[in-house]
């Protein structure tokens, strides 16, 4: 029995993420996708609603990505998550810093964790 590849992408409220998840989906995977705000409305994943899953982490917390890594099962993850407002990551320079190089840091921390076999 073959086993459905369990994907999994930060960043999938926004249009690329969105994107994204509809080229894997095609492709038959399983898509998970990580938010910031699990309540709030991502107008690009509407299309998607029913058809992948969504859980809620931050990028900044190392604990939370691994557990959303866990709870996906994800094989792959592609990291699409950035500032959501590129007008202000002029005025917040350090803040867009901070996400882009520890977040990144975190997430590929939170992998080897879990299992470092997971693709990034």
């Amino acid at each position: 029995m073959t086993r459905v590849p369990s994907s999994l992408i930060t960043g999938i409220g926004g249009q690329d993420g969105s994107y994204l998840a509809e080229l894997l989906l095609v492709q038959g995977h399983e898509v998970w996708g990580i938010v910031r705000r699990p309540g709030a409305e991502y107008e690009h994943l509407a299309p998607l609603d029913g058809s992948i899953a969504i859980v809620a982490a931050d990028l900044l917390d190392q604990a939370s990505v691994a557990a959303a890594i866990r709870t996906s099962g994800a094989r792959e993850i592609y990291n699409l998550a950035s500032p959501s407002f590129v007008p202000r990551s002029w005025d917040e320079p350090v803040r867009t810093a901070t996400h882009a190089a520890v977040g990144v840091t975190s997430l590929l921390e939170a992998v080897r964790g879990v299992d470092p076999a997971i693709r990034v």
